[in-house]
C-alpha cells in the first residue's frame, strides 16, 4: 500500500464527504487531478488581488465535472495565501436582487461565512477585527514603550484606528462604515457587548431599520437590497489595509439564477451580475475577486442564460480565434472544464483506493488492471457516448471499495458485473434537464 502522506484526519473527511457525494472542506489538493492549469489560472488573478487590483472569473462545467471542487481548491490555496474567503450557494432564497431581500440574504450569508487561514470554518468576522486590534495595541506599546493601563494608551489606539478608517471614508458608503468600525472599537475599549455587538449586527446586514441604527451607533443608513455589494468592496479595501492580502468572493450554483421562471426576476439577477462584472472588470474595486460556479446552460442557453443578453454574450462568448484553433483559453472571464481524460480517472480513483486503504488501516486490493475495468464497466453500463465525469464515478467508487472492505469474500468483478450494478447517472450530457437533477459537487 502506498501510504498517503496525510493525517487521519484529513482521509475520514475525504472519504465520508466524496462518498455523501459533497465537496470536503480540506485535503483536496490530494485528490485533485487533471486541472493544473485552470488552477494556476485562477491562482494568478488571485496572486494580482494583491496588488490592489480586482478580479472576476466564471467557472463552467456540466454537473459534475469539478465546478465545486475547483472552487474549495481555490478557496483553499486563497487562504493559504493570507486571503479573506467568503463563498456562498445561491438558491431559491439566496439571490443578487429579489423583491424579498434575496441579495441581502446572500450577503448575511457571505459575512456568516468569512473564513482565514487560521479560522478556516467561518464564522471569522470577529477573529479578524480583534486580531487587528490587538495587534494596533502591541504596536503601540512598542513604538511608544506605553502599557495598555496607561493614560493615554486607549487614544494612541484609536488614532491608528482611524487611520485606517480614513482609507476607505472616501468609498461609497465608506464613512458610515469606518464609524460602525471605530463603534466596535469603542465597545471593545469599554468592555461594552451591546454596542460591539450593534456594531457586527449592522456589518452582517442584520439591522433591517435605519431608526434602530441611528439608535444604537448614530449612522443614518443600513445595509440591504440594493447596496450590499457596495459592503463587500468596503470589506476588500478594509481587510487589505489591515494586513491581509484581500477578499475572494465564491458564489456557486449559479444555475438557480437561470432557474428563475419570471422573465423580469431573472434579467434583474443577470443585471445586477453585469454591474458587479463591469465594477470589477474595470477596477473600481480594490483587493476584491469573485469567482462564479455555473453550468453551461447558465452561461449559454439563449433564451434564459446569460447569452440571452447581448451584453453578457458580447463579454463571455468564445473568441472566434480560439474556435477556429481548435484550442482552450483559459486566462479570459471564462474557464470552461473539460472531461477528464481516461488516465486522469485513473488517477484519481488510484488516489482514492490509496486513501480509503490508509484510513480504514488495510492493505490495499485493487490493482491498475481492476481499476480499468471498473471505468469500462461504468463506461459499458452508461454507454460510450456518455462524458464520464468525475461527479459520476467517485461516489460510487467509493461505495465499492466500502463494500470491499466489509465484506472480504467478495471480489471487485462479482460487484460490477452483476445485473443489479447500476452506476450513478447524474447528467453529464447537456442534453439532460438541469432542473430535473441533483448536482455531486467534486
Amino acid at each position: 500500500m502506498t501510504k498517503p502522506k496525510i493525517s487521519k484526519k484529513v482521509s475520514t473527511a475525504l472519504i465520508n464527504s466524496l462518498g455523501a457525494g459533497v465537496v470536503p472542506r480540506i485535503g483536496l489538493e490530494n485528490v485533485a487531478v487533471g486541472r493544473d492549469k485552470e488552477l494556476k489560472s485562477l491562482v494568478q488573478s488571485i496572486e494580482d488581488i494583491a496588488q490592489g487590483v480586482a478580479a472576476f472569473r466564471f467557472v463552467i462545467g456540466n454537473y459534475g465535472s469539478g465546478k465545486s471542487f475547483m472552487l474549495q481548491l481555490v478557496r483553499n490555496r486563497a487562504m493559504e495565501l493570507g486571503f479573506v474567503v467568503t463563498d456562498a450557494d445561491l438558491s431559491l432564497e439566496r439571490r443578487l436582487a429579489g423583491s424579498n431581500n434575496q441579495g441581502l440574504a446572500t450577503y448575511r450569508e457571505l459575512m456568516s461565512r468569512l473564513a482565514t487561514k487560521t479560522r478556516p470554518d467561518g464564522g471569522a468576522f470577529v477573529s479578524i477585527l480583534e486580531g487587528w486590534i490587538n495587534k494596533i495595541q502591541q504596536e503601540v506599546v512598542q513604538n511608544s514603550g506605553m502599557k495598555p493601563n496607561d493614560e493615554g494608551f486607549d487614544d494612541a489606539v484609536e488614532a491608528k484606528i482611524r487611520e485606517v478608517v480614513q482609507q476607505i471614508e472616501d468609498l461609497v458608503h465608506g464613512f458610515d462604515f469606518g464609524s460602525v468600525i471605530v463603534a466596535y472599537w469603542k465597545g471593545y475599549r469599554s468592555d461594552d457587548d451591546d454596542l460591539k455587538n450593534a456594531a457586527l449586527q449592522w456589518l452582517r446586514g442584520e439591522f433591517n431599520k435605519k431608526s434602530e441604527a441611528k439608535t444604537a451607533l448614530g449612522v443614518r443608513v443600513i445595509i440591504d437590497d440594493e447596496s450590499w455589494y457596495d459592503y463587500l468592496k468596503l470589506l476588500a479595501k478594509f481587510v487589505a489595509e489591515i494586513g491581509y492580502k484581500g477578499l475572494i468572493v465564491f458564489l456557486d450554483e449559479a444555475v438557480h439564477l437561470y432557474q428563475i421562471s419570471p422573465t423580469a426576476s431573472r434579467e434583474k439577477n443577470y443585471s445586477r451580475l453585469l454591474a458587479i462584472f463591469n465594477d470589477v472588470m474595470q477596477c473600481k474595486a480594490e483587493y476584491l475577486g469573485v469567482i462564479i460556479g455555473g453550468t453551461l446552460k447558465f452561461l449559454e442557453d439563449p433564451n434564459r442564460g446569460l447569452f440571452s443578453d447581448s451584453a453578457w454574450r458580447r463579454r463571455t462568448k468564445e473568441s472566434r480565434f480560439v474556435a477556429k484553433a481548435g484550442v482552450r483559453e483559459i486566462n479570459g472571464p471564462v474557464i470552461k472544464l473539460n472531461p477528464l481524460s481516461e488516465s486522469e480517472i485513473l488517477n484519481l480513483l488510484e488516489k482514492l483506493a490509496d486513501i480509503h486503504a490508509f484510513n480504514y488501516n488495510y492493505q490495499k486490493v485493487l490493482a491498475q488492471n481492476d481499476l480499468k475495468e471498473f471505468v469500462q464497466e461504468i463506461v459499458n453500463r452508461l454507454g460510450a457516448e456518455a462524458l464520464l465525469t468525475p461527479g459520476e464515478i467517485v461516489r460510487d467508487f467509493i461505495s465499492v471499495l466500502n463494500i470491499l472492505h466489509q465484506n472480504p469474500q467478495i471480489t471487485l468483478n462479482q460487484i460490477i458485473h452483476d445485473s443489479d450494478f447500476k452506476p450513478t447517472k447524474i447528467g453529464a450530457s447537456a442534453e439532460v434537464d438541469e432542473e430535473d437533477v441533483a448536482e455531486f459537487s467534486i
